[in-house]
Formats: C-alpha cells, sequence, structure tokens
C-alpha cells in the first residue's frame, strides 16, 4: 500500500513523467511481436496490423491510396495482400516490432519521419533482413533525433537502395564521410540532404 501511495504522489507531483512512462510503455505493449498471429495470417497482414496499431499507414501493392485505419485493412484470402509501402510518420513503431518486418518480401518504400523510437539499432535491424536488402529501393529518415552516423552507414547494405532523403538529423556529426560511404558502396544511390 505505501508503495502505491508513492507511485500516487509522485504522479500527481510530476504529472509530465508519470504520462511519458505511461505512453512508453504502452507503446512497448503495442511493439510485442505476435509470432502466432504472424503464422495465422501471414506477415504481410501481421505486420500492417502492427504499423497501424502504432500510427503508421501502409500502401499495398495494386492500391493507390494508403491504409491508415486498422478497421479498414481489406479482407481477403490469406497472402492476397502485400505491403509495398509503409509511411511511418510520428508513429510509435520501435525495434522490439521489427520483426514484423521479416517476412515481407514487397516492400519497396518506407518512410521514418518524426520517430522517436527510432535509433540506429532499427536501421541496422532493417538492413539485416535479407528480403528487404533485395526489395526496398526508396527512403526517408527524417527528424529522428536518435539516429547517428552508423544507424545510416548501415543503410549500405540495402542493395537496391536507389533514393535516399536525410533531413534533420542532428546525430549526424561526419556528413561528408557518411555520404561517401554510402555512395561509394550504393553507386546508384541518389542521396538528397537536408541536414544544415
Amino acid at each position: 500500500m505505501r508503495l502505491l501511495s508513492q507511485a500516487v504522489k509522485f504522479a500527481v507531483t510530476h504529472p509530465e513523467k508519470s504520462r511519458r512512462h505511461f505512453w512508453g510503455w504502452l507503446n512497448a505493449v503495442f511493439n510485442k511481436v505476435d509470432y502466432e498471429r504472424i503464422k495465422a495470417v501471414g506477415p504481410d497482414r501481421a505486420a500492417a496490423e502492427w504499423l497501424l496499431r502504432c500510427g503508421a499507414k501502409v500502401r499495398f501493392q495494386d492500391f493507390d491510396r494508403w491504409h491508415h485505419d486498422y478497421n479498414a485493412l481489406p479482407t481477403g484470402s490469406l497472402g492476397r495482400y502485400k505491403i509495398q509501402a509503409i509511411d511511418a510518420t510520428e508513429s510509435c513503431i520501435m525495434y522490439k516490432g521489427f520483426d514484423y518486418l521479416d517476412g515481407l518480401k514487397h516492400l519497396e518504400e518506407i518512410k521514418f519521419n518524426k520517430c522517436i523510437y527510432i535509433e540506429d539499432a532499427c536501421l541496422e535491424r532493417l538492413t539485416s533482413i535479407e528480403n528487404l536488402q533485395e526489395s526496398l529501393y526508396m527512403m526517408e529518415v527524417v527528424s529522428c533525433g536518435n539516429v547517428t552516423d552508423k544507424g545510416i552507414i548501415a543503410l549500405h547494405k540495402l542493395r537496391n537502395l536507389e533514393y535516399l532523403f536525410l533531413s534533420d538529423l542532428p546525430g549526424i556529426k561526419d556528413r561528408q564521410t557518411t555520404v561517401d560511404r554510402l555512395q561509394t558502396a550504393l553507386p546508384r544511390l541518389e542521396i538528397q540532404l537536408d541536414l544544415d
């Protein structure tokens, strides 16, 4: 009982910190991987559910519009809908949930804009997925404050990456070396920078 009263007292005297902790905990719950669900509905459907639950949007192959409503995901036979693009703008996706990306074979484009939980480990994990090394050709990383040179350099494993937009990344300290390493590894890569 004493512990509970101390927690309540802390929450009352530090409302901003307790709210932040609660949302961090809830976001971690949203990112917990359900491997049984992946088996039951397939990797694309399970990944779409995870992404939408976390506030991201997905676009499926042969669709022009983005899906952002969890309850309006298309239904149909297992494996019918393949994720082609992810827009994770202001979403709460984090490293913990990246196992959902393992089975995606048709993902061509991903945008990480203002994603507070995206960090170097996320980009390293993304680039370790063999399917994505082949399929991803367009990427944006914007206003993700936990991304450093190390995370951007890891993108060199995305062999078919053709376009990369980087903006507002204060963790990038050695811009020229980072860009040079990417260009050397991926000569076809067009890099657009707005890091000043």
